[in-house]
């Protein structure tokens, strides 16, 4: 391997790891001051409700009837009779979700993935708990506002259409027998997505005067459901995109709060491998504040408060119909949807994100090709390195080329240098001048190291977001999509992790091998390209070792294929002695420059006559 081989190697290596660090720096900057996040909490609680009449009482006495209505009537305005109820559901599902609906705020309680698990074997219920709401503000009287997850909703019989879609409403009356407010959902057949339809009749005489609007209240707990948690918080997001198809996200880890001014056409809670997704069918939601806290619990991963404004046309009767996506972050069914939420998946980021292209034009259609016929992902594995070789072969093979031309050519340059000792500017001329006449490009070993970049990001982005490969096992590794552990240890070894990763050792020990196989093509006079090519592998040991079997399995077995294809191509197929006369062969032709060659080597010795003076 020739210096600038070397070189290009080391600065992709440098970038690598710039890359890795950005993607896995934790700055928490949600530990804001106490009294903010008790005031997200107070604006979120839920209001008082009454359940039981019993509760009405003041002191020891019971009040009347008549002081029971006034009071409610005081609390809840028109909204009076739906104070009081007690809790009834409803259970709507298809093949992938089960949804419990609940007649308390006519919204659901409960949603369950019912072809998933989470890590440790139980259903992988996306929402469930008290603090997830969806809740629209109602207006009790032109200046009280309630909200409707507070209040009781009259439930109609589940209808099953002819499509097989399944309907159930919600109706929450008001005192006055023309003015209600509905919620009607649809779950369809084969489909993660929900119709949620809001429609609000002869409510515009409650409302003041001036608004236009309706505020949309939703609250979020996502729980842990993988193997690692703090991966799972690093992958906590607020995904969102605007009407103009701009795309933008944030991590709860990281910010707190968010405003969002224009308008959208959808919100998303992504976790690592889940979402939740409110997507404005017809109209675009107004805007959007998010607030959002990690608790301090082993069992949850974050919590969000979102506020969605809803354009209203103080109409009589008025809709607005929404999508509710509760389902995986599986790349083809949600580019199926023509709205962009692909980019919720993590394909490529930051400075590297035109790798996302490789993904999406390479390797996720070679990924899902193979998956088609073979069962094994950690064989799908095999055969997308090997496609992946493949598909540089020919410039691997160049770079072999190259470096043996360099290797050919190590006495002269060696001569050179000693000819002119410190004058580094004399030398570079002469070598360009040696190149040139041998007909060897100096950069030629750089250009395989060069393509190899996009795809090495593209893995570090694919394997760990790909939801194909969660809780699929191959050899040791219980689960691709997470680190492979042979052995747990009792403490935590600082930048490497309290686990031993197998596939994470082997990747390093082949990296070893292939800088100890290419010792001989690199200046071993200088300590730096003497040594770099074996302290990269050290220095990533400890990131890889939290990261996903399949990258690291992907990453040694690229390695192993670069040690035999190295050792095949330079034993049997390379003629170093045909190199060489190939090479004295181009020194006797006579050797064409351009003007730009020309222009540059009359500086260099305009610099080197001037030096000397």
């Amino acid at each position: 391997m020739d210096r600038n081989s070397v070189i290009g190697f080391l600065l992709l290596g440098v970038l690598l790891v710039g890359y890795i660090f950005f993607n896995q720096k934790q700055q928490v900057n949600i530990t804001k001051e106490k009294a903010r996040q008790d005031s997200i909490a107070n604006l979120n609680k839920p209001k008082t409700v009454f359940t039981d009449t019993a509760k009405l009482a003041t002191g020891n006495a019971v009040q009347t009837d008549s002081a029971q209505h006034a009071q409610l009537t005081g609390e809840f305005g028109a909204f009076a009779a739906a104070a009081v109820g007690s809790v009834q559901t409803t259970i709507v599902e298809n093949d992938d979700v089960k949804i419990t609906f609940s007649n308390k705020g006519g919204q659901p309680a409960s949603v369950q993935l019912k072809k998933f698990k989470t890590s440790d074997g139980a259903p992988l219920m996306l929402l469930q708990g008290s603090f997830n709401r969806l809740s629209l503000e109602v207006p009790a009287s032109s200046s009280k506002v309630l909200n409707s997850a507070d209040l009781f909703f009259t439930p109609s019989p589940v209808q099953k259409l002819a499509d097989g879609t399944q309907s159930v409403s919600y109706r929450l009356n008001t005192s006055d027998p023309a003015a209600y407010l509905e919620f009607v959902y649809n779950v369809k057949p084969g489909t993660y997505i929900v119709d949620y339809t809001i429609h609000a009749v002869g409510l515009q005489g409650l409302m003041p005067g001036n608004q236009n609007y309706l505020n949309l209240q939703w609250n979020s707990q996502e729980d842990k459901q993988e193997h690692d948690m703090e991966n799972e918080r690093l992958n906590n997001q607020v995904h969102y995109m605007y009407s103009n198809e701009k795309h933008d996200y944030f991590t709860l880890q990281r910010t707190a709060h968010e405003k969002l001014e224009n308008k959208l056409k959808w919100v998303s809670v992504k976790q690592q491998f889940f979402n939740t997704t409110l997507i404005a069918k017809k109209d675009n939601f107004n805007s959007a504040e998010v607030n959002a806290k990690v608790p301090e619990s082993g069992n949850i991963v974050g919590q969000t408060f979102a506020t969605l404004q809803i354009p209203y046309n103080r109409a009589n009767d008025f809709t607005f119909p929404i999508e509710i996506y509760y389902g995986p972050n599986h790349y083809k069914t949600l580019k199926s949807f023509d709205l962009g939420l692909e980019k919720i998946i993590p394909l490529g980021t930051g400075i590297f994100a035109f790798v996302k292209y490789v993904n999406t034009w390479i390797i996720i259609p070679v990924f899902n090709f193979l998956s088609g016929f073979i069962g094994s992902y950690g064989v799908i594995i095999i055969l997308l390195t090997l496609f992946i070789r493949l598909l540089i072969a020919p410039f691997t093979y160049q770079s072999y080329v190259s470096q043996a031309k360099m290797k050919v050519l190590k006495p002269e340059i060696d001569a050179l240098k000693a000819k002119h000792g410190d004058d580094q500017q004399a030398f570079g001329v002469e070598q360009m001048k040696l190149f040139k006449s041998a007909g060897v490009n100096p950069l030629g070993g750089c250009l395989p190291a060069l393509l190899q970049l996009p795809i090495l990001v593209a893995m570090y982005s694919f394997f760990p977001s790909s939801i194909e490969l969660r809780q699929e096992s191959f050899l040791w590794a219980k689960d691709l999509s997470t680190y492979d552990s042979i052995l747990n240890l009792p403490f935590t070894i600082p930048f490497y992790g309290s686990h031993i990763s197998l596939f994470t050792i082997l990747m390093t020990v082949t990296s070893l091998i292939l800088a100890f196989y290419n010792r001989g093509m690199t200046d071993q006079s200088n300590p730096v390209m003497k040594y770099m090519p074996y302290m990269m592998p050290v220095m990533l040991l400890g990131i890889f070792n939290r990261l996903a079997a399949a990258l690291t399995f992907y990453y040694f077995l690229s390695n192993v294929i670069s040690i035999a294809l190295q050792w095949v191509i330079q034993t049997f197929i390379i003629n170093h002695d045909k190199i060489h006369a190939q090479i004295q062969e181009n020194k006797k032709k006579p050797v064409s420059k351009s003007k730009w060659q020309e222009k540059l080597e009359e500086v260099q010795k305009r610099q080197v006559q001037q030096k000397k003076k």
